[in-house]
């Protein structure tokens, strides 16, 4: 019961959050928010599951209950967790707690609608991540537009309906187009399956029981079906993590954004697009994946540079976080089609180092605007001089998403190059890994700048008030950050080791399944 508890504190937090004066509700969401954060780190330093949720593994933590009949078809509320899931449920609730807590300073209106929208925002996402049956993991992908279309709609900036219908169209309109993919699935299924489990549709799969949509002279055949079903649920996630050229969406979302909603946008939203990814698309249909080989890391490297460029023509510093987050997604998908150990094991280790690091950068900026009320790097020479520590953390975040060694970045890169390397799924994949190093040293040129810009230098921001110490609050959430991507950097398997043991049946499905 421990998924149910972790999502049921968040619901009930959110609805208690609601109601609380607005001037104590963000204590109040604080400590109502240390509750799933608990629960998690008490679930990840028990856990024993081992495999994969989807090919038959031990699922950890799992519980089933009959929900409803959907036509022939069985919807059963199905949770449970693997080696994948469970670190991106932890990394969603300390980034939750932490985002809170950074939203003391920025948030001083309607407090407690939007505290609770935050908690019912973080239920949602635990959904996403533990849901076995795609109706109810439907329903969580679905329930987490809610609180971010309002969080960006009515706390964001000048341009924040524009920018929050803009966030709601690409991904509603992204979530009809997957979701018409992977019911042509279901139906193409017939009488082999008789539920929406998402573990049995993935063994029905493996069995080669896909069989005509429609009928075998009116109909689609198994093999243009799976093919049209990939490229629509690639299409519809692609959206959703984002990759070029579905990312226009993603820097005016988070530039209208408040901070704390920058932090769980980019933190750990994206992230459902990458695991969305890697749970239909390279777990369930291998063979089609290995077919687009090529053209998915031509993608994924066009992200990884043209993001990297496109940040480094930005002269808002909460844009250029907001570009790296597109480059550093291209390295998950590379990761994945590489369809090796180290390949989708540290495109998994990737998702987690990316959320604390954008996490930490969207913070850390959050923190200058407070004090500066600019994010506009010609106008904020000097700040180091001003503010050292806040400095230093930003100093540390962005050599961290240069992959400096002894952090997380370093060893996720690492991880997702070796692994594109050894792939012989993928042609030429020593030059796509080349390729995507190159945009490392274009990362590194952007971050440079920035910091060359905006921390160094002679102090000129004309203000009414004295630049100080940045409070408590504001910093507490920075130095965990900075703990957790030191911590992972030197001792990568308190996550690799459970992530490496979910992905290994990927890839031994996908090899059985005749990948070369």
């Amino acid at each position: 019961m421990f998924v149910e508890a972790l999502i049921l504190s968040c619901l009930i937090g959110a609805a208690v959050v609601f109601v609380a004066p607005s001037g104590y509700a963000g204590r109040v969401a604080f400590g109502v928010s240390l509750a799933p954060l608990l629960v998690s780190l008490y679930m990840y330093l028990g856990f024993d599951g081992s495999g994969n949720a989807f090919l038959g593994g031990d699922v950890a933590y799992e519980a089933f209950a009959e929900w409803l009949q959907f036509g022939p078809y069985a919807v059963n509320y199905h949770v449970g967790l693997d080696g994948i899931s469970m670190p991106l449920i932890v990394l969603s609730t300390v980034l939750t707690t932490l985002a809170i807590l950074s939203a003391w300073t920025p948030i001083d209106s309607r407090q407690s609608e939007f505290y609770g929208l935050v908690l019912f925002l973080e239920g949602s996402l635990i959904g996403v991540f533990s849901a076995l049956d795609f109706v109810l993991w439907f329903v969580f992908w679905e329930a987490v537009l809610i609180p971010m279309y309002l969080l960006i709609g009515v706390w964001g900036g000048p341009r924040r309906k524009y920018a929050a219908i803009k966030f709601f169209v690409y991904t509603n309109v992204a979530s009809l187009v997957m979701f018409i993919g992977y019911f042509g699935l279901i139906f193409g299924l017939g009488d082999a399956i008789s539920s929406t489990s998402m573990p049995a549709i993935a063994e029905a799969l493996r069995a080669g029981q896909l069989g005509y949509l429609g009928t075998s002279t009116i109909g689609i055949g198994p093999d243009a079906l799976a093919m049209a079903a990939f490229l629509a649920m690639f299409a519809g996630f692609a959206v959703k993590v984002p990759i070029v050229p579905f990312h226009t969406w993603l820097p005016d979302a988070h530039v209208e954004a408040p901070t704390p909603v920058s932090v769980l946008l980019a933190g750990v939203l994206l992230k459902m697009g990458t695991y969305a990814l890697l749970r239909f698309n390279f777990t369930i249909l291998p063979q089609q994946a290995a077919m687009l080989a090529a053209p998915i890391a031509a993608i994924a490297v066009i992200s990884i540079i043209y993001g990297a460029l496109l940040a480094l023509a930005q002269q808002d510093l909460k844009r250029v976080v907001a570009y790296s987050s597109v480059s550093s997604m291209g390295y998950v998908i590379l990761g994945l089609v590489a369809y090796t150990v180290y390949g989708v094991g540290g495109a998994t280790f990737q998702m987690v180092a990316h959320g604390l690091i954008s996490g930490l950068l969207f913070m850390t900026v959050g923190v200058f605007y407070n004090a500066t009320h600019t994010r506009m790097i010609g106008d904020m020479s000097g700040l180091a001089s001003k503010m050292p520590v806040t400095a230093t953390v930003f100093l540390t975040g962005a050599f961290a998403y240069m992959g400096l060694p002894l952090m997380a970045g370093f060893m996720a890169e690492l991880f997702v190059f070796i692994g594109t390397f050894e792939s012989t799924v993928l042609p030429a994949a020593p030059l796509f890994a080349a390729a995507a190093m190159f945009g490392i040293v274009i990362v590194a040129g952007y971050l440079l700048w920035a910091m060359q810009r905006s921390l160094f230098g002679p102090f000129r921001l004309e203000t009414d008030y004295e630049l100080g110490r940045a409070p408590l609050h504001d910093v507490a959430p920075l130095v965990v950050l900075v703990v957790l991507i030191i911590a992972l950097g030197v001792a990568p398997d308190l996550f690799f080791e459970m992530i490496r043991d979910a992905t290994l049946d990927v890839i031994d499905v996908g090899f059985g399944g005749g990948l070369r």
